[in-house]
């Protein structure tokens, strides 16, 4: 008898290692194979979530479809404590596995509705915009003009919900007064900013932030990456450059920044300036002028009078040899790099050319030829006066 009993409880042991077996491959198989999800939806974590309720949510929403073994998945690969709060795009037919990495992988959020708080040279907007997740593109809902605009209703509407991200992004070229001007109407930073920042200091870039984080935190930000920025290119800068330190470079660097917006166009006019420092010659470049005239608050609005050009300050590169004694504005990388990577030429002058672009020359009889064209299409355009003459 105890043979058939001991006989009957190895065939019931062997039975439920089978079973368990079965289970184990099969919740295997369901978490690593492909998801209930037929369309790409976009799923928020919310801050502190626990790993319980995003794993119910998840069902909930069809994501997913056990939230039990979501959760013992994550857990046994040691991910249950490390949801990241954000608003994730879920991709069509995603696994367990797939979404588990999704949330714990960090970094910015990838979906939801934004506002991006554009700081450019000419003015600053506001777009509130939505990510489609069926197109995975942003869909733009509506753009104002904080200093001019009444705030739109479709932006109050959503302004508090807990979902809304928010961004501000620095155009190149941009000066610090700018920067700090419109961060004062950016309704989601709170506190003030004790100063301005020496010009040059901060990083065009595009920056997330959370709604209550401080403007001093954001200038913070951008001036720590400013800083990593040029330490970096000024460690791999070319040889025999006319300028000792990477404040000079960074003023350089500015200069580039505001002749051109064309980025394959940028180590040539930096060429040119360089060329110019190592031949003795000035720099007679129109944006420095502007500079000490607006002292980078706002836009002179107007082309330069030649009383002006002849005005000598510390910033009329037609009057002064070498650099100014600050930056002109806050130059983004490919200018800093243009600055210190120069392309090798002959050219010392360049003009506008009615593209969007310069025309360049070695020689002035080449340079007066570009000139005269510039002219004759400033001329046709009901432009005169306007500035685009370099070296003139």
């Amino acid at each position: 008898m105890w043979r058939a009993i001991a006989s009957n409880a190895l065939t019931l042991f062997i039975v439920i290692l089978v079973i368990a077996a079965g289970m184990l491959a099969w919740g295997r198989e369901a978490y690593r194979g492909p998801g209930p999800l037929a369309d790409a939806v976009c799923f928020r974590v919310e801050r502190g979530a626990s790993l319980s309720a995003v794993s119910r949510a998840l069902e909930e929403q069809g994501v997913v479809s056990d939230a039990r073994i979501f959760r013992i998945g994550a857990d046994y690969s040691d991910k249950a404590d490390l949801l990241k709060f954000g608003s994730y795009l879920v991709p069509p037919s995603a696994s367990m596995r797939d979404v588990v990495d999704l949330l714990t992988a960090g970094g910015q959020s990838t979906c939801g509705r934004e506002v991006n708080f554009r700081i450019g040279v000419n003015a600053a907007d506001v777009i509130l915009r939505e990510l489609d997740p069926g197109t995975n593109r942003y869909v733009e809902v509506v753009k104002f003009d904080p200093t001019k605009d009444a705030i739109p209703q479709p932006y109050i509407d959503v302004a508090e919900d807990r979902d809304l991200r928010f961004r501000v992004t620095l155009a190149e070229g941009v000066t610090s007064w700018q920067v700090v001007e419109a961060l004062k109407r950016a309704d989601f930073l709170t506190g003030e900013v004790a100063a301005v920042p020496p010009e040059g200091a901060l990083a065009p870039d595009s920056y997330e932030v959370e709604r209550g984080s401080t403007r001093e935190a954001l200038i913070a930000r951008m001036t720590e990456a400013q800083s990593l920025i040029l330490e970096a290119l000024w460690a791999s800068r070319a040889a025999g450059l006319p300028y000792d330190t990477p404040e000079q470079a960074l003023v350089m660097a500015s200069i580039v920044e505001k002749e051109t917006g064309i980025a394959d166009e940028r180590p040539q006019v930096a060429s040119v300036f360089v060329n110019r420092m190592n031949k003795g010659m000035r720099l007679q470049t129109d944006p420095t002028v502007i500079y000490g005239i607006t002292k980078g608050e706002g836009i002179l609005g107007r082309g330069l009078r030649q009383s002006e050009l002849r005005r000598e300050t510390p910033y009329n590169t037609y009057v002064i040899t070498g650099l100014p004694p600050t930056p002109i504005a806050n130059p983004g990388r490919l200018s800093i790099e243009a600055a210190l990577n120069p392309d090798t030429t002959p050219y010392i002058f360049f003009v506008a050319d009615g593209s969007g672009g310069h025309a360049f020359a070695e020689t002035l009889e080449e340079h007066n030829a570009n000139v005269a064209r510039w002219r004759e299409i400033e001329r046709q355009r009901g432009e005169e006066g306007s500035t685009g003459v370099q070296g003139e």
